[in-house]
């Protein structure tokens, strides 16, 4: 029977000694084996048994990326208990939320602030009896025990639990449910999303059929692997083919992972290429001359040969000589920074920018999208080498069923689709009808089989005039200038459609230099009439191809970031329109008192 554990084992045995993880310890990666790893799950599984976790009980995890992560989900899983992931960054409330909806009964957190937090909201999870902290400090709660701790005792109780841990394993139907995951709450109060061993398997091996991963491959972890995309495809994935899994230090050192880990796939959100994107282009423009016109030389052959690789037909002559040269010259530079020996990025969680996705393409950077939702373990469709084509999120993977409903809405049928909501009955019901999950998505297919999505169903906006408009298009191409960095699209029910900018403070206070506008506070900046008739020039030319309905009328200008922190964004840096919209409310009021421009 397949499940999470007998996979993990059945690749440790094979692979003993190979590096399974690489950590940064003491500003260098070290490597710890498969054999290694395996040994801590098991004693860690044995001190579950001693603690008498059951089978279907809900054990939190809430840490950062690190191997221990990775450790103590396959642990739970194999007493039977189920994983239930939490963003470190999660607020009391939310973990208050659900800590009441799954009663958990034991927990690793990364360390005792974290732990401390569970502890402030038990009052919502009476059942909670234990924590296991990973790197402890100064305590005095008796229900907190250190990770060494923990694995010393489940080895001193193996002469005994052994037998318990075999049977508990061989007990375990790939139908069980694996985790319990809390969606992000980008339209509404999350709900809790029961995965089985068969979603999660059945999505990795799916994706292994049309995306090349193998033992020689080395990934680079950022993202949460609290989120589904990074545990399925940076965590399951991984060890399924027996590669090697690095953790960045953080997003700060993100750049100087790359260069010390040398990955050779990685995964990726939107806003990680977008904020990349951003930085090549403000590097370009403090670029000497020439420098600066060989790069836009050399992108503009990229550009060519994208038409021609991504359509399957051979280079002339004269392109590919152009084309090797501008990787001497040009994208070597771009590739090295990424560690020089990347194969891929793969794209998840929210749309990826068409013209982002052509650009990395054209430097020799490739960047598989893909699509789906927590829900769907996760992935729907994706993008396939060499040729993927941007602006779609690919074909659906096999023994994937895909249809679009009368209203344009993605539906999904498959092994890939939930057990269901936790304790949810009718919301359940009315996600799944007839075996097809309503995904939630507008889109179409192709011409050639390839999934397009337009937008969130419910982020659609309807102008008073009755016209939709897909707000996620319209920020696509706002943030691809570079002097903005991140666009907000209202007007559900409204007579236009508005726009809040964040702009880029480095491009906003250099323009505002070059113009002999008196230095000045942002927030005061965000508001000079030639600043933002400078950005309201900027908006009119990105939006410049969409119908006048869709088109922005009116502009503000924010002088701060959203965020995850203010409870903007989500943890993998969706942004919660519901909650954006409530806290800017009077600021778009505002929009539509003045007449038109």
């Amino acid at each position: 029977m397949d499940t999470i554990p007998s996979r993990f084992a059945r690749q440790a045995s094979l692979l003993p000694d190979k590096p399974l993880f690489l950590v940064n310890r003491g500003g260098s990666y070290q490597s710890l084996p498969w054999k290694q790893a395996h040994e801590a799950i098991t004693a860690l599984s044995l001190f579950f048994l001693d603690q008498q976790i059951k089978p279907g009980d809900r054990v939190l995890i809430l840490s950062e990326n690190r191997p221990e992560w990775g450790i103590a989900d396959v642990a739970i899983q194999s007493v039977g208990a189920w994983t239930v992931p939490i963003y470190p960054t999660l607020t009391a409330n939310d973990l208050e939320m659900i800590g009441r909806d799954c009663e958990p009964v034991f927990a690793v957190t990364s360390t005792t602030e974290q732990a401390g937090k569970l502890l402030e909201v038990c009052r919502a999870a009476p059942s909670l009896r234990g924590i296991v902290v990973i790197e402890p400090s100064a305590q005095a709660d008796p229900r907190i025990q250190s990770w060494s701790a923990a694995l010393s005792r489940g080895r001193d109780a193996a002469a005994h639990l052994v037998p318990e841990l075999e049977r508990r394993l061989a007990a375990i139907h790939s139908e069980d449910t694996a985790t319990l995951l809390y969606t992000s709450g980008t339209t509404g109060e999350p709900k809790g999303v029961m995965l089985s061993h068969r979603n999660l398997l059945s999505n990795v091996d799916a994706c292994l059929k049309v995306i090349p991963i193998g033992p020689q491959d080395v990934h680079l972890s950022f993202l949460p692997l609290s989120h589904v995309f990074e545990r399925m495809a940076g965590w399951y994935l991984m060890f399924s083919v027996g590669a090697s899994v690095a953790y960045a230090q953080s997003m700060d050192t993100l750049p100087q992972d790359m260069v010390a880990v040398r990955p050779t796939v990685m995964l990726g959100v939107p806003r990680f290429f977008e904020k990349l994107y951003a930085r090549i282009q403000e590097g370009l423009q403090h670029a000497p001359p020439l420098q600066r016109r060989i790069a836009e030389w050399a992108f503009g052959v990229g550009r060519t040969a994208t038409g021609y690789l991504t359509s399957g037909r051979p280079l002339p002559l004269r392109l590919a000589w152009q084309r090797h040269l501008a990787q001497m010259l040009v994208y070597r530079k771009l590739q090295a920074r990424l560690g020089g020996r990347l194969r891929f990025f793969v794209s998840g969680s929210a749309p990826l920018s068409k013209d982002i996705g052509a650009f990395f393409y054209s430097a020799g950077v490739t960047i598989l999208e893909g699509y789906g939702l927590t829900e769907t373990s996760p992935v729907i469709a994706a993008n396939r080498l060499p040729a993927p084509r941007f602006g779609t999120v690919g074909p659906a993977l096999p023994g994937v069923d895909v249809r679009i409903a009368e209203d344009g809405e993605i539906l999904t049928r498959g092994p890939h689709v939930m057990q269901g909501y936790y304790r949810k009955p009718d919301a359940t019901a009315a996600a799944i009808v007839d075996g097809w999950f309503h995904t939630g998505d507008i889109g179409h297919v192709d011409a050639e089989g390839n999934l397009v999505i337009t937008d969130r169903k419910k982020d659609l906006i309807k102008t008073a005039g009755g016209k939709f408009v897909a707000p996620q298009k319209l920020e696509n191409a706002f943030v691809m200038d570079p002097a903005i960095s991140q666009a907000f699209v209202y007007g559900d029910r409204r007579p236009y459609c508005v726009a809040l900018i964040v702009p880029n403070q480095e491009q906003m206070r250099r323009y505002a230099r070059e113009q002999g506008i008196p230095a000045m506070v942002l927030s005061e900046l965000v508001h000079d009439p030639r600043v933002v008739a400078w950005y309201w020039a900027r908006v009119q030319a990105k939006q410049a191809g969409f119908a006048s309905f869709e088109q922005v009328k009116k502009i503000a200008l924010l002088d701060a970031e959203f965020s995850q922190a203010a409870g903007e964004l989500t943890p993998t840096l969706k942004a919660k329109r519901s909650v954006i919209a409530q806290r800017y409310a009077a600021l778009l009021d505002r929009l539509y008192e003045a007449s038109l421009p």
